[in-house]
């Protein structure tokens, strides 16, 4: 039987988008994405909770992010989690849980922009390996 490894996130960007190339000229975008929930306590109190995913896009999607994408935004997010592990020069042992992304809606209008189309990419989603030099933010 098949597995399912499926994410869906709606959020604002909690920074401007991180665009670098891979060694092979493969685009990738890093970004994180802020998701809150309200609840009332048994007690009638007002609670908020949020949630911060580190989203990863690739190649032209990863353009388009780079592109469209600034702090504050807010965005729609469908792919699947990614727990990467490396080594620090000191030795510790490091994991990073990350959305793949597969398809980002913009959901508002950056001020004075045309909002753009959406973006969804079905082209096959190779492992490119990265090296902890590599890793955008700890």
């Amino acid at each position: 039987m098949a597995g399912l490894n499926k994410v869906m996130i709606i959020g604002n960007l909690g920074a401007d988008p991180e665009m670098r190339y891979m060694a092979d000229g493969t685009a990738m975008t890093s970004f994180r994405v802020a998701s809150s929930r309200n609840w009332d306590t048994p007690d009638g109190e007002r609670r908020e909770e949020t949630e911060w995913f580190a989203v990863v896009a690739w190649r032209k999607l990863a353009e388009q992010c780079s592109q469209f994408l600034q702090k504050g935004r807010r965005v729609y997010v469908e792919g699947r989690l990614r727990t990467r592990s490396w080594d620090t020069p000191d030795g510790q042992r490091r994991y990073r849980t990350e959305v793949v992304a597969e398809r980002v809606m913009f959901l508002d209008r950056a001020p004075g922009a045309p909002l753009p189309e959406e973006h969804e990419t079905h082209e096959t989603h190779e492992t490119v390996d990265v090296e902890p030099e590599d890793i955008p933010f700890e």
